[in-house]
């Protein structure tokens, strides 16, 4: 069990999303300030960009506060139009790019209906298929050795009977992407299917969440294929996820069938105002891109060097595998005893035995990298096995988190 979710669903309920604890919630578990508590579970930046704190100094949004957004989020969807490359009746705006996965599965997936996603993935694709009442048709991915990287054929075949199926690349939480040329052969195939047994193809989504990390899109594949929804958001590399914003790109006659079950403003006035400029200018972004890149390779180093097996990644986080359901909540659990969280999966999850690790500023990754060492000490010690050789510990781990 993960030592950290404090809500549980029933059978009677509806399908949900399961969140790590809240820093109020682990400091009031393990006694620790909350000031010092650190989120590395949820794949986002430590600060917003500079310029966020200038317009809301002055106060100068779309439309005053008082009012509701404009209806068609006009200037945000004309900015975001020309950073992807797209017609503007190309582009469908959300409230995050959770709300537009809402969308498709409302616009495309019938109850009763089947969605194919390969797995292990982001865990929203089945919520969002079983709460439609469709089944979510779960497809082992390829394993570790091969990047977790779709497996064509398996995902092929179970498709033939689905309407919709749920990509993402790179993908989260194994932060790789796919293979070159996967997706465009899948979805041709896709097609070639559909054409023999005289069905439509089924509605491919890409979530891209992390493309601006690989600086690459397959956005222009829509060209070829109507069917494919690529689905962008300003949360991950833009930095700005507390303000909720997401895109849908795909051929107009495509988005014209999701635009219907938006609801009306559902993405705030300060929301379109502050990721409008963030896009004009992506200087903020690149910096942060650039802040993850510098950072990627030291910390991955610095736990492989303190006897954690950090896989590949090239977004801004990454997976640590612990050999065991046993090891990596012994981890997650020395970990949030010193402040910090990660992000584990249940038990019945294919990376049970692994743990999700943002990759933050120097001074947030330097306390988790002391908090391995530390674990690595108190973890051999308990067992009794000789302790791995560590490099110089550096500065110790501050007080208020030694607990």
């Amino acid at each position: 069990m993960s030592p950290t979710p404090v809500t549980f669903g029933l059978p009677t309920q509806p399908a949900s999303y399961t969140w790590e604890a809240t820093d109020q919630e682990v400091a009031a578990r393990y006694g620790i300030p909350i000031e010092q508590i650190l989120r590395f579970d949820l794949n986002t930046s430590p600060e917003p960009p500079e310029f966020v704190a200038g317009i809301l100094a002055a106060g100068a949004f779309d439309a005053p506060l008082s009012e509701y957004p404009p209806s068609d989020y006009g200037r945000l969807v004309e900015t975001a139009s020309r950073v992807y490359g797209v017609a503007t009746d190309e582009l469908l705006v959300g409230a995050g790019a959770d709300e537009i996965l809402d969308l498709v599965g409302k616009a495309f997936l019938p109850s009763g209906g089947r969605a194919v996603v390969p797995v292990p993935t982001y865990a929203m694709y089945r919520v969002v298929t079983e709460q439609r009442g469709a089944t979510a048709v779960l497809v082992p991915r390829l394993g570790a050795e091969e990047g977790y990287a779709l497996d064509i054929e398996r995902t092929r075949a179970a498709v033939l009977d689905a309407e919709v199926v749920w990509l993402c690349s790179p993908n989260n939480p194994t932060g790789l992407p796919e293979p070159d040329g996967s997706i465009e052969t899948l979805l041709d195939v896709i097609a070639v299917d559909a054409a023999v047994a005289g069905r439509t193809p089924a509605i491919v989504v890409l979530d891209e969440a992390y493309a601006e990390f690989v600086g690459a899109s397959l956005v222009e594949l829509r060209h070829r294929h109507p069917n494919l929804v690529v689905v962008r958001t300003a949360s991950k590399a833009y930095a700005l996820a507390g303000l909720r914003v997401g895109f849908a790109i795909a051929r107009p006659e495509t988005i014209a069938r999701i635009a219907p079950y938006r609801p009306p403003g559902s993405v705030s006035t300060i929301s379109v105002t502050v990721v409008t400029e963030a896009l004009a200018d992506p200087r903020g972004m690149r910096a942060n891109v650039a802040r993850v890149d510098a950072e990627r390779d030291r910390l991955a180093t610095a736990l492989g060097d303190a006897g954690w097996s950090v896989g590949p990644t090239v977004t801004n986080f990454i997976l640590v595998d612990f050999g065991t359901i046993e090891g990596a909540a012994a981890v997650a659990t020395g970990l949030l005893r010193r402040g910090l969280v990660p992000r584990t999966f249940g038990s019945g999850h294919p990376l049970a035995n692994a743990l999700r690790l943002t990759i933050r500023d120097e001074a947030g990754n330097d306390r988790l990298i002391a908090a391995a060492r530390a674990i690595n000490r108190e973890l051999a010690a308990e067992s009794g096995s000789p302790e791995l050789e560590l490099p110089d510990a550096g500065p110790p781990e501050p007080d208020a988190v030694e607990r």
